[in-house]
C-alpha cells in the first residue's frame, strides 16, 4: 500500500513539475491557448491606425496579450512587410491593395483560408475583388479609403453662386473652380509633391474619359486620346488652383482659400461644424457623357505575415479587427468601414450623413492594377507626369516618353 501511495504522489508532483493539465490522455485546444503573448501590427500611420490601436487596448486586457504598434508611413510599410516577409517581425499587416500582386507572389501573406478565416457577406462586395490572388484569400477590407470630391460648401454657395452643393459633371467642378479663381480665390488644389500622388489625384479624371493606364493584358496606355484628353482637361482645372501636401491642402480648402480637392475620407471627418464636406467623383465630364466609376480604391486591407510564429493569435485579433460591432465602434474616431451594416445603419447616418456618398463610391470604385510591378509603374508615370505639369515638356511629349520607358518595363 505503502508503494502504490508512494507512487501516486511521485506521479503528481512529476505533473505539477511539467505542467500537466491531466493525467491522461491530451488536451483539446481551445480559444484560451492562443491567448498571451506578443503580436505585432504594421500600420499605416494616421487615421488608420488610430481606430485600431483603440479598439487594441480593450482586446490586449480581455485576452492578456500584448499588441506592439509600428505606425509606418505608406512608402516605409510596403518595405517593412517586404523586409519581414523574408527575415520575420510581424504578425497582422495594413496592405495596399496596390501590393497584393507582389506580396502573394513573393510569398509574403499567409493564405487566410488556410488559417480558418473567410470573408462574410456583409463587407461590400465591389471592395472584396483585390482580397483574392490566384484563388487564394490573402487580405480583407478593412478601412474604406476611396478618392471623393472634398470641397468648401460655404465658400462655393457665396463665391461661386452655386445653392444646395452638386456636382453631377465634371464641368460643373470646373466651373465652380474658374469662378472662385476669377474672384481672388484657389479652386482646385491637387497634390503634386510624390510621383505617386500626383498619379492617384488624376486617376478619377482619367477613368471619367473612359480611361486607364493599362489594358487587360498590363500593357501601358498612356499615350491613348482618352489619356492625352483627360491631362489636358485636368491640367485646364489644376490651372485655378495650386500643387499643395496633404496637410496644407485640407487646411486651405477648411479655411475657405480654395474650393476643392480630390481627397480620401481617411484625411478629414466631416461633422455639424466642419466648413468642408464630400461627395463621390461624378465619373461623367457633362450632361449627355456616358458615366463611368471613377471612384479609385485606396482601402486598407488586413492580412498575416506568411512567416510569422503568431498565426493562431493573429487571425484572432484579425476576426475580432473585423467584427461588425467592434467597426462600428471605430466610426466615431474616424473609421469607414467597409460594411453595408455600418455604411447603411440609420442611427449612424444621421450622426454621419456623409457616409451615403462613402457608400456611392465604395460600391462604384476601381483598384489600381493588381500587377507585381505596379510600384516602379507609377514611379515612372508619376515622374513623366511631374515634368508635363511644370511645363518642361508638352503633353504629347511627355506621355510618348512615358509610354515607351513603360513598356520597356512591362517586357522584362
Amino acid at each position: 500500500m505503502k508503494k502504490i501511495t508512494l507512487t501516486v504522489i511521485t506521479t503528481l508532483i512529476i505533473c505539477l513539475l511539467s505542467g500537466c493539465t491531466a493525467l491522461s490522455g491530451d488536451r483539446t485546444q481551445t480559444d484560451s491557448d492562443i491567448d498571451g503573448g506578443q503580436i505585432t501590427l504594421a500600420l499605416r500611420d494616421g487615421t488608420y491606425a488610430d481606430v485600431i490601436e483603440d479598439c487594441l487596448s480593450h482586446y490586449e486586457a480581455d485576452h492578456n496579450v500584448t499588441c506592439k504598434v509600428l505606425r509606418l508611413s505608406e512608402a516605409d510599410l510596403h518595405d517593412k512587410i517586404a523586409e519581414a516577409g523574408k527575415e520575420g517581425g510581424v504578425d497582422l499587416c495594413m496592405v495596399d491593395g496596390s501590393w497584393i500582386a507582389e506580396f502573394a507572389s513573393e510569398g509574403y501573406l499567409a493564405d487566410l483560408y488556410d488559417l480558418g478565416y473567410s470573408l462574410d457577406d456583409d463587407i461590400i462586395d465591389a471592395t472584396t475583388d483585390i482580397s483574392y490572388y490566384n484563388g487564394n484569400l490573402y487580405v480583407t477590407p478593412y478601412y474604406g479609403n476611396v478618392t471623393v470630391l472634398l470641397f468648401n460648401k460655404d465658400l462655393i454657395e457665396q463665391k461661386a453662386g452655386k445653392e444646395d452643393v452638386v456636382f453631377p459633371t465634371l464641368d460643373d467642378v470646373m466651373s465652380a473652380s474658374k469662378s472662385l479663381a476669377e474672384q481672388g480665390k484657389m479652386g482646385f488644389l491637387y497634390r503634386g509633391d510624390t510621383e505617386n500622388n500626383v498619379v492617384v489625384d488624376f486617376m478619377p479624371f482619367l477613368l471619367s474619359f473612359g480611361g486607364w493606364v493599362v489594358d487587360d493584358n498590363h500593357q501601358p496606355t498612356v499615350n491613348t486620346p482618352e489619356f492625352r484628353d483627360a491631362l489636358n482637361y485636368y491640367m485646364e482645372l489644376i490651372a485655378t488652383g495650386a500643387a499643395m501636401p496633404k496637410e496644407e491642402l485640407i487646411e486651405a480648402i477648411d479655411s475657405g482659400e480654395a474650393g476643392q480637392a480630390v481627397a480620401w475620407p481617411g484625411w478629414y471627418t466631416p461633422n455639424d461644424e466642419s466648413a468642408a464636406e464630400y461627395v463621390a467623383l461624378p465619373g461623367k465630364i457633362k450632361d449627355g457623357s456616358v458615366a463611368y466609376n471613377a471612384n479609385v480604391y485606396g482601402v486598407w486591407m488586413l492580412g498575416i505575415a506568411a512567416n510569422s510564429e503568431n498565426k493562431e493569435s493573429a487571425v484572432a485579433l484579425l476576426k475580432y479587427l473585423m467584427d461588425p460591432d467592434v467597426q462600428k465602434s471605430t466610426i466615431d474616431l474616424g473609421g469607414v468601414p467597409c460594411r453595408y451594416s455600418c455604411l447603411q445603419d440609420s442611427d449612424i447616418l444621421q450622426k454621419y450623413p456623409y457616409f451615403e456618398q462613402i457608400d456611392v463610391a465604395l460600391e462604384s470604385g476601381t483598384y489600381r492594377p493588381v500587377m507585381k510591378e505596379w510600384n516602379e509603374f507609377v514611379t515612372i508615370l508619376g515622374a513623366h507626369m511631374l515634368e508635363i505639369l511644370d511645363g518642361k515638356v508638352s503633353v504629347d511629349e511627355g506621355l510618348d516618353a512615358a509610354q515607351t520607358e513603360l513598356e520597356v518595363l512591362m517586357q522584362q
